[in-house]
């Protein structure tokens, strides 16, 4: 079901927007059937895919877009119904991630938004229910999330490639290991503070690669690649190019977690050290501040009632230890060995290009 038809010759910039617009129309067909299911169910349930279908309409479908490129680089047509399928079922696979993510941290928002959970306790304070509606509103935000994950199976299990196997070992690696990396994400939450400082950039950086940096930009390309049918050196070769820029990618997202303009993010400034999140950038902090810096960091990092001050403090340390131009120059140099992996890659012009696009904008990003 393929919105906007495009030949092979046509632009990057075209191919990208008649994919995008095909995921579109695919997701929108296909969230149609489970509202009628839901409908069948109980008319009251149909507020669970509507929260799902808000918040995969629009964004910026960046892992749909590598695993269409990764398709395209190893010859697969630009208008096939097998790609289409992928790119939705991975847009589905983020939107349960983030549904889970936002509970797990505690976020009452999403792209300038109140998040699932989040919407749940306002329909239960606007009810006027009875019981706790904050718990409401996490019970709810799990199951819509759970039940994302369930549409995103269903979705790649409609994928009718004669690849669709050797795609789908990828597609349950890539599951298996955000649910791991989030995981440890939590634990260093809770045990990072008891941990030797002089680790927790590897602790940090062990966390992005399984949380964020292979689901958010290798297993995409890969996958492309694999329903395509390519041979393993092109898959290893686009391995070599997407996990360093994954890896960029969430380091940019930390930055911005915590310098970013609120307008541009959609979250408030200074969010990810109310939610404690143990990154890079706050390891390479805490190894590089003086001891009562570090101790101003270690103990408030997590704390839901950081003032405006105290977050403007941890910032300054941040600045003045050269931990932010250390994470700075970290992302420079991960873009770099993307690059030059993509380079060496031995992929049609057009399709190096795209992907080079696409790169650009994880890694300089401000949103």
């Amino acid at each position: 079901m393929n919105a906007t038809p495009v030949r092979i010759g046509a632009t990057p910039a075209a191919e990208n927007e008649a994919f995008v617009a095909s995921v579109a129309t695919e997701l929108q067909a296909f969230l149609a059937e489970k509202q009628e299911l839901m409908k069948q169910i109980s008319p009251a349930t149909l507020v669970l895919v509507d929260s799902i279908k808000a918040l995969v309409t629009g964004g910026k479908r960046m892992r749909a877009l590598l695993c269409y490129w990764g398709w395209r680089g190893a010859g697969g047509a630009p208008d096939a119904t097998a790609v289409i399928q992928a790119g939705a079922a991975l847009e589905l696979f983020q939107a349960a991630a983030l549904i889970h993510d936002d509970i797990i941290d505690r976020s009452d928002t999403r792209r300038g938004g109140p998040s699932v959970h989040r919407q749940f306790s306002t329909l239960h304070a606007d009810s006027g229910w009875s019981l706790n509606g904050e718990r409401f509103g996490q019970a709810a935000g799990i199951l819509t999330g759970d039940l994302c994950l369930s549409f995103s199976e269903e979705m790649f299990s409609r994928i009718g490639s004669p690849a669709a196997s050797r795609a789908r070992a990828v597609f349950n690696l890539m599951r298996a290991e955000v649910m791991a990396g989030q995981y440890l994400d939590i634990l260093e939450e809770v045990s990072g503070p008891s941990k030797p400082p002089e680790t927790a950039v590897d602790r940090a950086s062990a966390i992005i690669l399984y949380k964020s940096a292979k689901y958010s930009s290798e297993h995409p390309v890969v996958l492309g690649g694999a329903l395509a049918g390519a041979d393993e050196g092109l898959l290893a070769g686009f391995s070599d190019f997407a996990l360093p820029l994954g890896q960029a990618f969430q380091l940019r997202d930390d930055v911005l977690g915590v310098f970013g303009d609120p307008v541009k993010t959609g979250k408030p400034a200074g969010d990810d050290l109310r939610e404690g999140k143990r990154t890079v950038l706050v390891g390479m902090t805490i190894d590089a501040a003086g001891a009562e810096d570090r101790e101003f960091v270690d103990g408030n990092l997590g704390r839901q009632d950081l003032s405006a001050d105290e977050v403007a403090r941890m910032r300054s340390i941040m600045v003045e230890s050269g931990a932010l131009a250390s994470t700075e120059a970290l992302i420079t140099e991960l873009g770099q060995a993307a690059f030059g992996a993509l380079a060496r890659l031995p992929i049609d012009p057009d399709v190096a290009s795209a992907l080079s696009v696409l790169g650009t904008a994880a890694v300089s990003r401000t949103a």
